[in-house]
């Protein structure tokens, strides 16, 4: 089957076979921060975002990349070490497993809110989940980010 679409901003054409998930073609393309975590579509670590939009990629065929814009945080480099920084000071990184999944849920959040609440971002990264730490610090860290972001947008 073949299939066209944007990786990370680069248009491809790629040839797949019907039943391969979205995870292993992606890996296969040499993103590798898109991690195989729970295998039930329970834990976030796969998120990668399709047309803007936080979606997991163990559940996903390729196929359905057809026409779209894929990014993984290979894709947002810049960003993702911008606020890395931030998971950094907090002590949020913990051993970091979890980390690029976390954190294309939090700029897929940060498109649709643009201001959002403590109680937003709870309920926003729900689907991600870090077995080394609370999300104490996580929340921590993307409310300094937002914080940061708001002043320097004002400056």
């Amino acid at each position: 089957m073949n299939i066209s679409f944007w990786l990370n901003g680069a248009y491809r054409q790629e040839e797949i076979e019907p039943g391969m998930l979205l995870l292993d073609f992606l890996r296969e393309k040499g993103c590798f921060s898109v991690k195989r975590g729970c295998e039930t579509a329970n834990c976030g670590l796969c998120t990668v975002l399709l047309d803007e939009r936080p979606v997991l990629s163990c559940s996903m065929l390729a196929a359905r990349i057809d026409g779209k814009k894929v990014v993984t945080l290979e894709g947002m480099q810049r960003e993702a070490q911008e606020f890395g920084s931030f998971l950094a000071n907090e002590g949020a990184e913990q051993c970091g497993f979890c980390n690029p999944g976390f954190i294309m849920n939090v700029f897929a959040m940060l498109n649709e809110l643009k201001e959002p609440t403590e109680e937003q971002i709870k309920e926003y990264l729900a689907g991600n989940l870090c077995r080394c730490s609370g999300f104490v610090s996580q929340t921590a860290s993307i409310l300094k980010f937002l914080k940061y972001k708001k002043a320097q947008e004002e400056a």
